[in-house]
């Protein structure tokens, strides 16, 4: 590795880089009138400080107003509010509304970008766009092209914009992104057509690039330091990457980051998750896979890593590992520590100190996972920290055009990028969950650029032996490591959660229901039924005194592809449309944000 790298990991090691994060960002997060970020705030707890709507008043609930996007297709992420301005996003083609909160939500500016329409057949699992991001007075948009867009917030006027992947490749984009100090991080989408991985920083005064990290391939392009990125307490060692591949796979092998970012200011750490490697079918690529499948911690200055750990080597099953990592504080053995959580796809949940990259708790947060037995978690052992895979439901070890039945969770995992919500009042995790098992039948694929590139064949169906539904929404405790209360649902909780200081949390169905449950005892408390599918995060806002929820409603996602896209072979949409062919009777496509308050 180049001298200047080595220098510059030292001095992160030694806690002497600079720590400031992005003032602009932390204002607006800090102050709870507003919505500033997807996520909330840098943490990811999704967790508001207003206490107006409470879990003795929230049953009193009724629209306040609504707004039309005028696109029907998958709606998720949230509206952002900065001052008196709400910020609306939609899915392809990614339209940008801001609307006037103090005259009726009057259209101020709308930025309606021109993409090529093919990129829509190069992007799995719908058109969807998980929002806006906003830093110094800068509305940012990553549009499904990959085209990184800075809006003037105040007049929707294009600042500058920069291109990050190649569609024609199957380079894609359905994350929203992170502003950090100077820097706006950006991921990349496109797993499903051997796409490489990357995470990329641009200079937000001027879009150039400050770093790129890859997944996978040489120390050099990954920005890890042999000696002092660390895995699980020890040196990751030179090559990791490399060693875990056949032959140069590793450069169709997948890691797209097109889950979530979090940071920690002082520590002056980002953190983020790797996909899938590539193909699905994993008699093609030999080996543990690195470093897909990864939550990585790395330097916000330089994207150098400190740590990395691998939640499953050599991936059988598209269990991305892309979904956030919530960073809270909390006491384990008498000690506070500074914490990163994390659901992955794989159906476990892991604690661990997100300074170090210790793994703490290694949990299943659904009783059906049945594919490992457990994670393990003795130091001494080789298999410390890997899942211990059960061999009934290995695809690989059952082989290639071998339909391995039964597996638990499917391929869209116990959870999915929908944002699980912290409350610190109860110090509990809310999370919206998947309860889907399936059918998975590998067959060897080869690449071609710009091509699906997966190499197997899904069903997919509810849990067996259980609710009879598809979903269920829960409260986790991730020092102990295990469910305090459980809400069956009948289809997955594909929507983003947000717990409030009023000691409610709320989330959406795929049927279109709004939903408040207590925080405490996971009592309903109030529901809404919108006009479509909520896929959408709630979120809220003060203004004028009073505190409103909002939502947006529009069916679609993986779990919704089927409607959304007008699919009906079964094994279409990667095996979704079947599992979810009952949504069409509860509801039809839709655009529409609702916003929610308690009459005066």
């Amino acid at each position: 590795m180049k001298r200047f790298t080595i220098s510059v990991v030292a001095t992160l090691l030694l806690g002497t880089a600079p720590a400031l994060a992005n003032d602009s960002v932390l204002a607006a997060t800090g102050d709870s009138k507003q919505w500033a970020a997807q996520l909330g705030d840098y943490a990811g707890t999704r967790y508001s400080e207003l206490d107006q709507i409470t879990n003795e008043n929230v049953g009193d609930l009724q629209v306040a107003w609504t707004f039309s996007t005028g696109v029907l297709r998958g709606h998720e992420g949230a509206p952002l509010v900065i001052g008196d301005i709400m910020y609306v996003h939609t899915p392809f083609p990614n339209n940008v509304y801001a609307l006037d909160l103090n005259n009726d939500g009057k259209i101020l500016w709308r930025y309606a970008p021109q993409q090529n329409a093919d990129v829509i057949g190069v992007m799995c699992c719908d058109t969807v766009y998980r929002g806006l991001a906003y830093s110094d007075d800068t509305i940012f948009l990553h549009q499904a092209d990959t085209t990184l867009v800075a809006l003037d917030a105040k007049t929707g006027d294009v600042k500058w914009s920069v291109v990050n992947g190649d569609p024609a490749k199957g380079e894609t984009n359905t994350a929203t992104v992170l502003p950090v100090k100077d820097k706006v991080l950006v991921g990349i989408s496109g797993g499903e057509y051997g796409v490489r991985g990357h995470l990329t920083a641009y200079n937000i005064s001027d879009g150039s690039m400050a770093w790129r990290a890859y997944s996978t391939g040489p120390d050099e392009e990954m920005l890890v330091d042999p000696e002092n990125t660390m895995v699980l307490g020890k040196p990751v060692g030179a090559n990791s990457s490399l060693d875990s591949w056949e032959g140069d796979q590793w450069q169709i092998g997948g890691g797209t980051t097109w889950g979530w970012t979090t940071y920690d200011p002082e520590l002056n750490l980002i953190y983020y998750g790797t996909g899938n490697p590539s193909t699905w079918n994993p008699s093609q690529r030999p080996g543990d896979n690195k470093w897909s499948m990864t939550i990585m911690a790395r330097d916000a200055d330089t994207g150098v890593a400190k740590w990395m750990y691998q939640k499953t080597p050599h991936d059988e099953w598209d269990f991305d590992g892309v979904n956030e990592n919530i960073l809270v504080e909390q006491e384990i053995d008498g000690q506070m520590r500074k914490l990163l959580v994390n659901f992955d796809r794989n159906g476990f949940a892991y604690t661990l100190d997100r300074e170090t990259g210790e793994l703490l708790v290694a949990e299943k947060y659904d009783p059906a996972v049945n594919w490992a037995t457990h994670v393990e978690m003795d130091p001494a052992s080789d298999q410390y920290g890997r899942p211990q895979v059960v061999a009934e439901y290995s695809t690989e070890q059952n082989g290639e055009d071998v339909n391995s039945t039964g597996i638990c969770p499917a391929a869209l995992g116990s959870k999915d990028q929908q944002p699980s919500t912290y409350s610190p009042k109860t110090g509990l995790f809310y999370v919206p969950t998947n309860h889907v098992c399936m059918d998975y039948e590998p067959f060897r694929v080869s690449y071609s650029a710009g091509q699906p590139y997966v190499g197997a064949t899904l069903s997919m169906f509810p849990a067996p032996g259980s609710h009879g539904g598809m979903g269920n929404f829960i409260a986790w405790d991730a020092v102990a490591g295990e469910i305090k209360w459980s809400l069956p649902e009948q289809f997955s909780v594909w929507s983003g959660a947000m717990a409030t200081a009023g000691d409610v949390v709320f989330y959406g169905t795929l049927e279109g229901y709004l939903k408040a449950v207590d925080a405490n005892t996971g009592e309903e408390l109030y529901k809404f039924k919108t006009p479509s599918g909520i896929i959408g995060y709630v979120m809220t806002y003060e203004h004028g005194g009073k505190q409103y929820i909002g939502v947006l409603s529009g069916v679609g996602g993986w779990a919704g592809i089927g409607l959304a896209a007008g699919l009906t072979n079964s094994n279409d949409g990667l095996g979704a449309v079947g599992g979810y062919a009952a949504l069409s009777d509860y509801t039809a496509l839709g655009g529409q944000l609702t916003v929610f308050a308690i009459p005066d």
